[in-house]
């Protein structure tokens, strides 16, 4: 426990036998549980894993942490529709098997997915078991070892001490970082996080590739675990889903972390492009769902507008590219719409986005 409160870690993990007995070992010593998913990896992860609960167990200084269960009352229909709805979700996470005998009392928590789902998805499978149990803080760090753990505390303190909703870490902000990450894996991050900014509205966040993270029971309770993008898109998207229910955000300065026995199994230039199509949908997504449905704003409109005139300001630019490049004279009309449109849009898009930052702020603790 931490300061009275349960954290569990979630390691994702897939083809990991060399390095995930490191991270468990080394796992510090507040961790109550270690929920590691393996994303049926076809080599010996899983038998590792089951050797070091085997090994943890005849320490026999596990601390029992049940499932939560809500007991009816005159008062609490609404608490166990939710329970209920919970349940009935499981039916749309990644087919899985919880492998303890005991996990009650087990600190080391192994969570086999019968079917590869991609890492979004096994740390959805982790955050739900985590939610199942009521812990109070979730972190996830990689099974690869990329994740040092004398920094765990320093991402979970803002969600134990300060109720922060989630809470990742950012390595770009390392004074190390333009000297340690690979040039590729710097810009493709750069990108994406200029995108998710935009898609998330959280407009100070960077270096949104980043696993490391923390986040709240509340925050957990706030969102569709099921629904979190399960390939590597998965940080961008949570990110997203995170800022439709209102929840707080805070970044805390970690090291980059390279060779150290890592394979990465992530593609940069194939990556980039399947994510920003996820952040194109994701920004709609969050446009209509908290601006419209949830809570009119007049950023809705501007957005929109920006967009609609845009498209229609095509055309106009066509004609006026086709007679400069023929030498054909054309009569003003084209010429004033574009202008018109091309001006107003330019407008209507910063406005939108400067309200979409002030509505934000308070969002980015």
């Amino acid at each position: 426990m931490l300061r009275g409160k349960t954290v569990a870690v979630v390691v994702p993990c897939y083809n990991e036998e060399s390095q995930i007995g490191f991270v468990i070992e080394t796992m510090p010593a507040f961790v109550d549980r270690i929920v590691v998913v393996n994303d049926c990896s076809p080599d010996r992860t899983a038998e590792v894993v089951k050797e070091l609960i085997a090994k943890d167990r005849a320490k026999g200084e596990g601390r029992c942490i049940p499932r939560h269960r809500v007991e009816r009352t005159r008062w609490n229909e609404a608490e166990l529709v939710l329970q209920e709805e919970s349940e009935r979700e499981m039916a749309h996470y990644v087919p899985s098997e919880v492998v303890n005998e005991h996990p009650e009392t087990d600190r080391i928590i192994l969570i086999n997915n019968l079917q590869n789902g991609g890492v979004g998805a096994g740390i959805a499978r982790g955050y739900k078991w985590c939610q199942d149990h009521a812990i109070d803080c979730t972190a996830v760090m990689a099974g690869d070892g990329q994740m040092d753990p004398n920094e765990l505390e320093s991402i979970c303190l803002p969600v134990i001490d300060e109720g922060i909703d989630y809470v990742k870490g950012n390595r770009l902000i390392h004074r190390s970082a333009w000297l340690v990450i690979p040039r590729v894996r710097f810009f493709g991050n750069s990108i994406l996080s200029i995108l998710t900014k935009l898609a998330s509205g959280y407009w100070r966040v960077s270096d949104t590739q980043t696993g490391y993270t923390a986040i709240g029971l509340r925050a957990m309770q706030a969102i569709k675990l099921h629904k979190i993008y399960r390939s590597y898109g998965m940080p961008n998207d949570m990110l997203v889903k995170l800022n439709i229910a209102q929840c707080t955000l805070r970044e805390v300065e970690i090291k980059p972390v390279y060779r150290v026995g890592e394979q990465s199994k992530m593609k940069v230039m194939k990556v980039i492009p399947r994510v920003s199509r996820l952040l194109i949908k994701s920004f709609f997504i969050r446009l209509y769902r908290k601006y419209l449905f949830k809570d009119f704003h007049p950023l809705f409109i501007f957005y929109n507008y920006a967009f609609i005139a845009g498209i229609v300001t095509i055309p106009y630019a066509f004609k006026i590219i086709k007679a400069f490049l023929t030498g054909s004279v054309m009569n003003t009309e084209p010429l004033i719409a574009f202008l018109f449109l091309a001006t107003s849009s330019f407008q209507a898009l910063i406005f939108a986005m400067w309200m979409d930052m002030q509505d934000n702020e308070r969002l980015y603790k």
